[in-house]
């Protein structure tokens, strides 16, 4: 038994396809919640201290995980970067810039779980890797 299909009307529904994915991207793209994230990450972005403290969080985390391959990392490195995290998570900038990213990861989810309730599979997890056990 085999089905036979029209290759045009197929290459037409894979078009479509890529048409309403272009679309979605597109809606997500004017949700509330993607413009707050955009506008928190440029406020960031253009905060001095902000990026100071980014960029010292950054570095003290790069040598715990130095120290911890070698087997050098104790408590005390630990808590410095733990610290500086904190530091970096006290501005009202940071604050605003993952609650920003909280939403729309949130929303996120619920598109994916929308999308994978009619593909009854992960659609976010399958797209977002190859390999699952």
């Amino acid at each position: 038994m085999s089905i036979e299909t029209d290759a045009p009307e197929a290459a037409a529904t894979d078009d479509s396809v890529e048409a309403l994915a272009t679309e979605l991207g597109a809606a997500i793209a004017d949700t509330a919640e993607y413009r707050r994230f955009e506008e928190a990450k440029a406020a960031v972005q253009d905060d001095d201290e902000a990026q100071a403290r980014i960029a010292e969080f950054e570095q003290l985390r790069q040598e715990f995980a130095m120290a911890r391959q070698a087997g050098k990392a104790d408590q005390e490195t630990m808590e410095k970067v733990q610290s500086a995290q904190q530091d970096l998570h006290s501005l009202p900038v940071m604050q605003e810039y993952v609650e920003a990213q909280d939403e729309l990861q949130r929303r996120l989810e619920t598109l994916n779980e929308a999308i994978s309730d009619e593909l009854i599979v992960d659609f976010g997890g399958e797209a977002g890797g190859c390999c699952h056990d």
